[in-house]
């Protein structure tokens, strides 16, 4: 238990850890944010097939196939429900209109929308690495945790400029990113619990968890890292995070 409450502490803050970044540097360069969420695709979808769809197909036994295959797309289409009603990243930050300082109450309410979507994405991303610790593979568990982690670094630096560009004061806009990163700490301890009650739920859970991580490379971080002319080096940076996950699930399985 122990464990899994430093895993989420660290998911959490690695939104937190972002921001800060964000803080530091408030023009961060779409090349060098596209590059590193790119890695981190690579990263969690090598962590979303080998540390959750896989395990969901080996624990399912005879039927293993249809509860993963269905799992997959349950987590697919709950994450497609909350994309209609709340859009992400590249649907918010994309235009100028929520960083004008002409139309500054519109804008502000764009950006709480905005900090919103990412608070409500992040609720499945934390379920995802604490189911990960249902299936008993530490190991695995904080691998994919990791990819986790590594995606929310890049979109806590992304929620910093439109929020001070808005007009929110510092001190809130750092409480807001907090909060983002508190939503992850909770829905990995909900995750954590759920499969703990019941292990009967494990394998669905498992390739829910994995539909869900795959939703959001392919519907939120690729087309994020192909929207401004870094296509080529995003693809390699993916392929990069891909192997060197692959190679650690290799070297400690």
């Amino acid at each position: 238990m122990e464990m899994v409450l430093l895993t989420a502490m660290g998911v959490g803050g690695a939104t937190l850890f972002g921001s800060i970044i964000g803080f530091a540097f408030k023009k961060i360069s779409h090349k060098f944010s596209d590059i590193v969420l790119s890695f981190a695709a690579g990263v969690m979808l090598a962590a979303a097939v080998l540390g959750l769809i896989l395990p969901s197909l080996e624990y399912g036994g005879r039927s293993g196939l249809i509860v993963t295959v269905a799992g997959i797309f349950v987590g697919a289409l709950c994450l497609n429900i909350i994309d209609k009603v709340v859009p992400h990243l590249h649907k918010l930050v994309g235009g100028e209109q929520c960083c004008n300082p002409a139309h500054e109450n519109k804008n502000l309410s764009k950006v709480l929308l905005f900090v919103t979507a990412i608070a409500i994405h992040n609720l499945p991303e934390g379920i995802a690495a604490g189911v990960g610790f249902g299936s008993g593979d530490t190991t695995q568990a904080l691998l994919i945790a990791g990819g986790i982690a590594l995606q929310n670094i890049p979109e806590g630096m992304v929620i910093i400029g439109p929020m001070l560009a808005a007009g929110v004061t510092p001190k809130k806009t750092f409480v807001c990113a907090a909060l983002t990163g508190l939503i992850e700490v909770v829905g990995t301890l909900i995750g954590y619990f759920a499969v703990s009650i019941s292990t009967v739920i494990l394998p669905f859970a498992l390739a829910f968890a994995g539909g869900t991580m795959l939703y959001v490379i392919s519907d939120e971080m690729i087309p994020e890292t192909h929207s401004h002319g870094n296509e080529r080096g995003a693809t390699y940076s993916l392929l990069v995070g891909f192997c060197i996950m692959l190679a650690t699930d290799f070297l400690l399985g």
